[in-house]
């Protein structure tokens, strides 16, 4: 269990519980610090976010940081922890809900020196007042807000703080976090139907459980506060339509079709999905190389616990049989690589191609003039089919760049036709992404 407080991770609040009070209670006070350090210790290093340096950095620059991503990510940990003497609310308290929304002048009045406001969207009229406050203080890192709303929370964020915020999203651990923190599980499966949400590790919970409440509760809450969606049992089938469809090509009235529902409706309930985080679209490399393209994007889970679980999938030998195997992998490692930019503040810079023959490069990375070509396996042995559409694609694009091939073994092998990298060392992919 973490133990949250105030001076987590700040040795400034350390200080402050020492000596600001009187000389009679200083040994008391030693005494109390002494006794919480271990959990200090463990907090830090049990959830250090890869995200922190870069939020700490932006609110050196900006008077507003914001930042988003799904619900139960660590958003409001990760905040509070970074800024540890700044006061926070949450708009999810019925009783600071109420208050912004009736009296923002006043509401905001009371937070004289900034503050964290958690789950914004709930109340973006704050935004415009928050605008006129920064504008007279002009001061760096004021306001550090958070939401688990992407669309809604951008459409109001982006007119009102334009030029004044900087925007970040944190999406559930990586790979790279489990593996700094020590908690990324052995095997491959075990890790596919884990996921990476933070509260499954820190409470050591049956994943499926969690995961079932995690559906019905924010999911569905999300549905009703962005859309008016009156059969939410339909909409529950869609969702499981749309996790049966991660990492294939979006046909929208195909899902809507096998759903009951038409083509608006299902591009309507995608537009939820994508807001809060459960999905993302992967959008075609448009290089045609004379060549007739896919212009359809791909759908992808951002977890692969969320998947797994929508996929009725909750025992880790299931996975080797079952026929969503690849699927589930290749949106895993997808999942990864937009975690790994995300992470450093940046926009992943990821598409795919598609020629209409049907040969495909699972991921295209357009990094510092480069198209980087990934191929994702789930097979735990190497074969030379790995490598027959880089092949093709280097032909075409006569490209001399060397590729990946991400597989679900454990060997690392650098062949001359592409680096081979096991599903739990991505660090090596990351590091040929930095090559200038």
């Amino acid at each position: 269990m973490i133990i949250n407080f105030s001076l987590t991770n700040s040795k400034a609040g350390i200080k402050s519980v020492l000596f600001n009070t009187s000389t009679g209670k200083i040994l008391a006070n030693l005494l109390f610090v002494l006794t919480i350090w271990p959990f200090l210790f463990y907090d830090y290093c049990m959830f250090a976010r890869f995200l922190q340096k870069k939020l700490i950095s932006l609110s050196k620059q900006y008077p507003v940081v914001t930042v988003t991503g799904p619900r139960q990510s660590g958003k409001t940990t990760l905040v509070k922890s970074s800024f540890p003497r700044k006061r926070y609310v949450s708009l999810e308290t019925p009783d600071d809900l109420e208050y912004a929304e009736t009296d923002p002048r006043g509401f905001l009045k009371q937070m004289a020196g900034g503050a964290i406001i958690d789950e914004i969207q709930r109340v973006p009229k704050l935004l415009s007042y928050i605008q006129t406050i920064v504008d007279e203080e002009q001061k760096e890192g004021l306001f550090i807000l958070t939401g688990s709303q992407q669309l809604l929370l951008l459409d109001k964020v982006t007119p009102s703080l334009a030029g004044r915020t900087a925007l970040l999203t944190l999406y559930p651990f990586s790979l790279e976090e489990l593996s700094k923190n020590k908690i990324i599980k052995e095997h491959l499966h075990t890790q596919l139907i884990t996921g990476g949400y933070p509260r499954v590790y820190d409470r050591k919970l049956n994943p499926a459980e969690w995961y079932e409440n995690y559906i019905a509760t924010y999911v569905e809450r999300d549905v009703r506060s962005i859309k008016n969606v009156g059969d939410l049992s339909t909409f529950a089938r869609f969702l499981k339509m749309c996790a049966a469809r991660s990492g294939q090509l979006l046909n929208l009235s195909g899902l809507g079709n096998d759903c009951g529902i038409n083509h608006n409706t299902a591009k309507s309930w995608l537009s939820v999905l994508e807001a809060s985080y459960i999905i993302f679209l992967l959008q075609p490399h448009f290089v045609n190389f004379n060549k007739r393209l896919i212009r359809s994007p791909k759908l992808y889970f951002l977890d692969a616990g969320v998947l797994c679980y929508l996929l009725n999938i909750k025992d880790p030998a299931v996975i080797h049989t079952s026929p969503y195997r690849g699927q589930i992998f290749e949106t895993f490692v997808m999942s990864e690589l937009v975690k790994y930019y995300a992470n450093r503040g940046m926009r992943a810079p990821v598409y795919f191609w598609r020629d209409k023959t049907g040969h495909e490069i699972d991921c295209i990375i357009e990094e510092n003039n480069r198209l980087i070509p990934i191929e994702i396996k789930s097979g735990e042995t190497i074969t030379s089919d790995y490598f027959k559409n880089l092949d093709f694609w280097k032909a075409l694009s006569n490209s001399q760049e060397k590729g990946f091939v991400v597989y679900g073994g454990d060997q690392v092998q650098k062949r001359e036709k592409a680096a081979v990298v096991p599903w739990n060392t991505l660090e090596i992919l990351f590091a040929g992404l930095k090559r200038e």
